[in-house]
């Protein structure tokens, strides 16, 4: 069970991340500005869209290489997403249901496809 602390830790250990309260005081990771994950509460649209399938809890948007690698989430708990991301590369994580070594590849993912190239190359050479 993932928690926003979890998320935290994992996000400003990447290079270059920082966290800021979105104009809500909702919490947002970003590298060099670029928003890779961030709390996304559901909204009264994606309520009723969703209708009795929509979760408690906190609730992770994640950006995500492309449609191809949303789709493929997708088809698996925690997943989800609503009609708001159709066409755009992000996926939901329901927080809670999420395990820490799932997490922690979700945002560093995000973060590689965020990133600037050269940084992203550096954190992967530098994990080799």
């Amino acid at each position: 069970m993932a928690t926003w602390d979890d998320v935290r830790r994992i996000a400003m250990a990447l290079p270059q991340s920082e966290e800021r309260a979105s104009g809500d005081g909702l919490l947002q990771w970003r590298v060099k500005d670029k928003l890779f994950v961030w709390e996304r509460p559901l909204r009264k649209g994606d309520l009723a869209a969703l209708g009795d399938s929509a979760p408690d809890g906190p609730i992770l948007g994640v950006r995500v290489a492309d449609l191809g690698v949303k789709e493929a989430l997708l088809v698996e708990d925690p997943y989800f997403t609503t009609p708001h991301f159709d066409g755009y590369p992000a996926v939901l994580v329901r927080l809670t249901e999420i395990d820490i070594p799932d997490l922690e590849e979700l945002v560093v993912e995000a973060w590689l496809d965020r990133a600037p190239k050269r940084l992203a190359k550096e954190y992967l050479a530098g994990q080799a």
